[in-house]
């Protein structure tokens, strides 16, 4: 009887054990990574570090290329990259050209030299004041020893964010930032209102959009619709800019959310140019799309409503 007793409780011993076992093993997480996009925050996984005055935010990049999602195991991030922007007296002035130099380094201050090659630049610089009504998209020359330098201007005094968009080599896109100081007089803050009508006139060309939807973090398609602005009809000869159909660069109203867009079929030559990305929270959206025709590169920008 005793000994009936004992295999009993051996028994039940070893069913709770393996019980234990199955639960352990189902939470452990899956392999394999699904990345949708190409976005840098300020959030949990973005920590902003604070130098003095300045922000700087290192994000960690999904990317979205030219077939939409990649279910591939992305490259890794290169974690605690630091960047600086600077200027030769200090400081920038408004309304006059200087030299502003970029500098990428790791986490223990050695300069990253290695970059590939991310749509025709080893960087991209977007440059954009307090309210979003100043946009700028430039490419710096790459110098040696982390270093890459670009003459640009300010049109006005005040605050603006630096965003450098770069992929250093062995790991994944990258996009570093900070808010940089411009003596004199700032202009007045405008609104960032969501627009009603998505629909833009620029250079004799009339650009339409539509979004397949306004929910956060779910798949949406952007469709840029360009037409010429008097017949109305479509454009269908676009020149590849930047060795696609056209770019879009997304910010949150805070600017501390940031994607930089590739279009799905990079080969489209229009009249519909079609992106595809997801917005990362609720909130106020302003875009910027750039596309190239006859020579000449014109920016098309839209606030948007994401709830």
């Amino acid at each position: 009887m005793k000994k009936k007793i004992l295999l009993i409780a051996a028994a039940v011993v070893a069913f709770s054990v393996l019980a234990a076992c199955g639960k352990a093993e189902d939470k452990k997480p899956a392999n394999g990574n699904n990345h949708a996009g190409h976005a840098a925050s300020s959030g949990q996984e973005n920590a902003e570090k604070h130098t003095g005055n300045e922000k700087e935010e290192a994000g960690d990049m999904d990317h979205r290329g030219s077939h939409g999602n990649h279910s591939a195991a992305a490259k890794p991030v290169l974690e605690d990259l630091n960047v600086s922007f600077t200027f030769p007296t200090g400081a920038a002035k408004a309304n006059e050209e200087t030299e502003l130099t970029i500098q990428i380094t790791d986490k223990d201050g050695k300069t990253i030299n290695k970059y590939d090659i991310n749509h025709e630049k080893l960087l991209h610089l977007i440059i954009v004041n307090h309210d979003l009504s100043f946009f700028n998209h430039i490419h710096p020359k790459f110098k040696g020893d982390g270093t890459f330098t670009v003459n640009t201007s300010f049109p006005a005094g005040g605050e603006y964010k630096v965003f450098a968009d770069f992929i250093p080599t062995g790991g994944a896109n990258s996009t570093l930032s900070k808010w940089v100081k411009v003596e004199g007089k700032e202009s007045k803050h405008a609104a960032i209102t969501p627009e009603g009508k998505l629909v833009k006139e620029v250079g004799g060309k009339e650009i339409e959009l539509a979004l397949s939807g306004t929910k956060p973090n779910e798949e949406v398609t952007l469709t840029f619709n360009i037409r010429d602005a008097k017949t109305k009809k479509g454009i269908d000869n676009l020149q590849p800019y930047l060795g696609a159909v056209g770019h879009v660069v997304i910010l949150s109203k805070d600017a501390n959310q940031y994607l930089h867009v590739h279009p799905i079929d990079e080969k489209a030559m229009g009249p519909d140019a079609k992106f595809a990305t997801s917005f990362p929270q609720s909130g106020t959206y302003k875009l910027w799309g750039q596309f190239q025709h006859n020579g000449e590169v014109f920016t098309i920008p839209f606030v948007v409503d994401v709830r």
